[in-house]
């Protein structure tokens, strides 16, 4: 089997200086594809010729001393929510994949190629992201390459899966609730969920318009801030997409944690979890010299709140196809979004107000200190087709809880980087590194110190290599 294929920003600074071609790390890459996904899941698209043309533009305008652009070379795959020009865009659904083509790629799709990357295909995802499991009834599960009996997470399996098996050393996700954090934490990988605005969600099927972020995942803190970095920029096709300017970090992140005021989320973000999610806490806070304990007041009812207008906006979004098409859907999925349809508006109303409250208390945190570790899931990853888990003697329904720490987050559009940390030889299992809006270059810095101290550690999996 042909070599893994390395991090992004080494393939970049290969292809520059002509050690090697576009069209080799392309052929690679596919070969590794069409050799291991079938055991994986992580693929539902693969559009090697696209790749192959785009390879060979590579090669020949570096032949030319023409500008290749900062990726060039590097492989990279999006989660099946984002348009690929000539695919349906199936956002892990069985009633999408009827919808013609889509005319032209996503706006980060455009961006990342537009930086010399190359897109391998679409990625596996749990239906209409309303996931955390990374199993799909219609495509089957994406398996989590470190123990292919176990969960990649969601709802983007897929693109961590793809990451993990050295498939690509770059993709793109979406985060509403999590599902960057989960399949990054399940599967030992980097993940990027940016400041609510920051990346444009143009080209994109939506699931909670409120609450979607896109983002990348990938196996170093390099290679985020890279990706990230050619992907900036406010986007008229996108109204949320109005970022305070541009924010390069690549040139940043060296700077590591030296400076930086490191708290640890206490009390709601300090319970309800297994014993491995809490050391991993630990081994990061060690890392970063953080004793300080700071607490996001009322973080549960935060989580209640994000889940009433998750469900509320999923719900009205596909009401008319619930109507129609009821059957079409997983039974999981289809539930929860028909509930969603018949929330009282008072509710929905209600949770808004207390979202600015949160949101407010949360700012007042980051005046004193500059980044705040929490867990990022409540364990290592389930077996697959697992239902519940047992914590502190009671039995506990294991998909809606999943995200038990991500969703107060991400409910008031806060940046964080997921960082793998688990300890030697365990199972993989990640952090969150939480920062206030629009930093997440010292959440990069704080991830980087990781990385560079061996406490953040994400290569291929073992089997895969």
């Amino acid at each position: 089997m042909s070599r893994a294929p390395g991090f992004a920003f080494e393939i970049a600074n290969s292809v520059s200086r002509g050690e090697t071609s576009a069209s080799g790390i392309v052929e690679d890459a596919l070969s590794r594809i069409d050799a291991r996904d079938r055991d994986v899941g992580a693929f539902t698209d693969v559009v090697a010729e696209r790749a192959r043309r785009k390879a060979a533009i590579i090669d020949a305008d570096r032949a030319a001393g023409r500008a290749i652009g900062p990726l060039a070379g590097v492989p990279f795959a999006v989660k099946n929510l984002f348009d690929v020009e000539g695919l349906p865009t199936r956002a892990g659904s069985k009633i999408n994949r009827e919808r013609s083509p889509a005319a032209r790629d996503g706006a980060l799709v455009r961006k990342l190629e537009g930086a010399g990357a190359i897109l391998l295909g679409a990625l596996n995802m749990g239906e209409y992201a309303y996931d955390f499991t990374g199993e799909n009834a219609h495509d089957g599960p994406s398996r989590n390459p470190h123990d292919l009996t176990r969960m990649s997470g969601g709802s983007s399996g897929g693109s961590a899966a793809a990451v993990a098996a050295g498939f690509a050393p770059l993709s793109l996700a979406s985060d509403t609730n999590g599902s960057i954090r989960v399949p990054s934490s399940f599967c030992g990988l980097f993940g990027l969920k940016p400041t609510y605005g920051r990346l444009s969600r143009a080209g994109t099927f939506p699931f909670v318009d409120s609450l979607d972020h896109l983002g990348p995942i990938a196996r170093c803190v390099k290679d985020l801030a890279l990706s990230y970095d050619a992907m900036q920029g406010a986007d008229a096709d996108d109204p949320a997409c109005q970022p305070p300017g541009h924010a390069p970090t690549l040139r940043e992140i060296e700077l590591g944690a030296n400076g930086l005021r490191v708290a640890i989320a206490d009390d709601y973000f300090a319970r309800g979890g297994f014993p491995e999610a809490f050391a991993a806490v630990e081994r990061v806070a060690n890392a970063l010299n953080a004793t300080r304990r700071v607490v996001f007041p009322e973080a549960a009812r935060a989580r209640a709140a994000a889940y009433l207008i998750t469900a509320s906006e999923g719900g009205a979004l596909h009401r008319r196809t619930l109507a129609a098409r009821a059957a079409d859907y997983d039974p999981d999925t289809r539930c929860r979004l028909m509930a969603g349809a018949m929330i009282p508006t008072a509710w929905i109303n209600d949770a808004q107000r207390f979202r600015r409250w949160f949101h407010d208390r949360a700012l007042e945190i980051f005046r004193d200190v500059d980044i705040v570790i929490a867990p990022a899931t409540p364990f290592s990853a389930p077996k697959l087709g697992q239902k519940s888990f047992m914590l502190d003697g009671s039995e506990i329904p294991l998909r809606a809880n999943i995200g038990v720490f991500t969703q107060p987050i991400s409910f008031v559009g806060l940046p964080v980087v997921a960082a793998p940390a688990a300890a030697s030889g365990e199972a993989p299992i990640g952090v969150q590194i939480i920062a206030a809006p629009w930093r997440e270059d010292l959440a990069l810095r704080a991830a980087f110190e990781l990385e560079r101290t061996g406490v953040s550690r994400a290569p291929v999996a073992a089997s895969f290599a």
